[in-house]
Parts: C-alpha cells; sequence; structure tokens
C-alpha cells in the first residue's frame, strides 16, 4: 500500500472514530475497538508517568488456546541494547570506562586485532564500528550458547563491513562486544550486572534472560509469519535464543515502562549521563541515534525508545518527549509493516506526534 495512502486512512479513522475527544479518551476508544485477529500482545499507555491504560488481546499460545494477560512476560528482542547501552553508561560516569578510546585498553586479549585497536565504545553504541548483526542461530545449536563469550565466537574473526566510525551499520554484535566489557570492568557476569543495576533499581520484578527451552509460567510463545508471507503462523523457538547483550530478554509491558520512567528520571543515570545518552548523534536507517536509543526527529515532537523486531516478535517503547506519553507494544506475532503491532504503533504516532503526510 502507498504511504501517503496508508497514512491518510490512519488520519481519517481517528477523525471519524474519535472526533473532539480528549487524546486520552481516543486512546481509550482504539483499544476497545482493536480487533483481536489485527494484533496478538499487550500495550501500555502512561501520561505524565502515570499508567492510563493497560490491555491484552490475542494468544499467549495459540495450541492451547490461553490469552495473552497484561503481565505476560514477552521477549524483547532489541529492545534489550538499551539495557546494555545504559550498563555501559553507567561505568562510563563512575570512570570506569572511556567512550572514545580503543576497546583494547578494556579487552586486550580480544583477538581481532583491527576491532582491539581502533574500535571506540562510542562507535559501538551508535552503530558506527563497522560490525556486522551476526548473532543469529539459525545455523547453530542454540542451546549451546549461556554467556556472553558464547555470542561473540560467532563474529569475532569477521571483517568488518567498514572503517570503524565511517558507516552506520546496525550492529547486534557491536553490542555483544559491550557486554564483553561490562563484564571485564565490573568483574561481574553481564547477566548479573543487569539485574543488580537495571532490573532491581527501576523496579522491573517479572524481567529476565532465559535459556530457550526453559518451562515458564506466563510467558507468550511467539508465532512468526514471516513477515506476513505466510497465513499459517509458526512457533519461532528454532530462532531464538538464550538472550545476549544485544537481545532476547523477557520482561512485561509494566517492566518497560518502569524501565523508562527509572531512565528519564535520573535513577538509572546521572542527570547529565542520561542527556548524553538522549543527544542525536548518527543519522540510522529511518531515525537518529544516540547512544543505544533511536531518536526520531521525522513527527512534530520528539519520539524516543527502541523497536525490537524479529520472527514472531514486534515490540515498540516509545517516549513521546513533549506530551510526556509513554508508549509500550509487546506483540508475540511479527507483521508485514503494516498490520499487527506495526499498525498498533503507527496509531500513537499520528495521534500524538501528529505525523504530517507528505
Amino acid at each position: 500500500m502507498n504511504s501517503k495512502i496508508y497514512f491518510a486512512i490512519i488520519f481519517l479513522f481517528i477523525g471519524s472514530l474519535i472526533f473532539g475527544q480528549s487524546k486520552d479518551s481516543q486512546i481509550e476508544t482504539f483499544l476497545d475497538s482493536l480487533d483481536t485477529t489485527g494484533f496478538s500482545g499487550a500495550i501500555l499507555v502512561a501520561h505524565d508517568n502515570k499508567i492510563i491504560d493497560k490491555r491484552a488481546f490475542g494468544l499467549a499460545s495459540i495450541e492451547y488456546n490461553i490469552k495473552n494477560k497484561v503481565d505476560t512476560k514477552f521477549n524483547l528482542a532489541s529492545i534489550t541494547k538499551m539495557f546494555t547501552a545504559v550498563s555501559t553508561l553507567q561505568l562510563y560516569e563512575k570512570g570506569l570506562v572511556d567512550l572514545n578510546i580503543p576497546i583494547g585498553k578494556y579487552l586486550p586479549d580480544y583477538p581481532n586485532k583491527l576491532v582491539r585497536d581502533s574500535v571506540t565504545i562510542h562507535q559501538l553504541l551508535t552503530h558506527t564500528s563497522g560490525h556486522n548483526n551476526k548473532v543469529s542461530l539459525l545455523d547453530t545449536n542454540s542451546l549451546n550458547f549461556k554467556s556472553v563469550t558464547d555470542f561473540a565466537k560467532l563474529f569475532i574473526n569477521d571483517t568488518l563491513l567498514s572503517k570503524p566510525g565511517t558507516k552506520y551499520d546496525y550492529s547486534g554484535s557491536g553490542f555483544v562486544i559491550l557486554g564483553l566489557i561490562i563484564e571485564k570492568v565490573s568483574k561481574q557476569n553481564y547477566y548479573d550486572y543487569v539485574k543488580e543495576n537495571i532490573f532491581k533499581p527501576a523496579d522491573m520484578t517479572n524481567a529476565t534472560e532465559l535459556e530457550i527451552d526453559s518451562v515458564v509460567q506466563n510467558k507468550a510463545s511467539g508465532y512468526t509469519t514471516f513477515f506476513g508471507e505466510n497465513v499459517i503462523p509458526k512457533r519461532n523457538d528454532y530462532y531464538l535464543s538464550k538472550a545476549s547483550p544485544a537481545g532476547f530478554h523477557y520482561a512485561t509491558v509494566e517492566d518497560l515502562f518502569k524501565f523508562s520512567k527509572a531512565l528519564r528520571n535520573g535513577i538509572l543515570l546521572k542527570r547529565t549521563t542520561t542527556e548524553l545518552m538522549f543527544e542525536p548523534k548518527v543519522m540510522g536507517y529511518n531515525t537518529n541515534l544516540g547512544y543505544g536509543i533511536d531518536i526520531d526527529l521525522r513527527y512534530n515532537q520528539t519520539i524516543q525508545g527502541h523497536s525490537g523486531g524479529w520472527y514472531g516478535i514486534h515490540n515498540e517503547l516509545m517516549d513521546f518527549m513533549e506530551d510526556k506519553y509513554t508508549v509500550v507494544i509487546l506483540s508475540n506475532m511479527d507483521d508485514n509493516g503494516k498490520t499487527g503491532a506495526s499498525m498498533v504503533a503507527d496509531f500513537f504516532r499520528v495521534l500524538i506526534a501528529e505525523k504530517k503526510i507528505d
């Protein structure tokens, strides 16, 4: 569908269905009308740091007809990168790492000499290190991956895509290297560090990493349509792994709201460090980037956060900075960019940030 026509439809929907209502009541009307056949997951909306609505839709298990709930744990995919970025910046503000010197200072035994001698933490955080996105396990046994070092073996000797610092290339691999640095400098296991320094102070009581074969109550199974190509969805277990610093932690919508609030309110980082994280530094594929965070300037107000997309996963954490709305969308089904979580996210962008049709 042509993008102009698509956004026109969104505008017409808003105008005809909810004309004259406040934004909060428009959101309620939209959620009341949301068809569970078009979206599977959970949605949380907050305003001025207070939750105004929280809903669940669709099924956590299609096979067993188990419904999603507002406290269901969903796979976060790349939203995990925000946890890794904040962890790195915590070490920076303690004076334990420098953002602009080669990582060899912290990983002197890193086997790739070019990376060791030229790549900086700044470049890793902004996806400008030249690394690839090779952290998927499609051709390996994902059950064997238990540690950050295990993930690093997937790419550690690969040739860089570009000279460090010269080009944006989205890179999960770079965030795995940040995980190695976190472990080396903090002298803690990456997963323990994140639990103690991110999840605990933010009160994210359900956030966790899980082994791929873990049996856990109230966890959504993921279902892939191969991004809209298949009518019948398939379980996405084969495409998953335990969480790495690049992705795949689990959490609830309220966990992510608590994370957003703690980050914006100076609980996880000092104010000056938070401002440094939020400052646009490079242009990505569609948005500007700070340190491990997307800064979307395409709308009538700044939208900050991160998305998480993978087979059977589509998530959005969006902070509308001027109107002080936070929207969390966690879905256990991928989509074609126009339906499902994509459609839901576009509704909120248009309503709150007032996207104009070009």
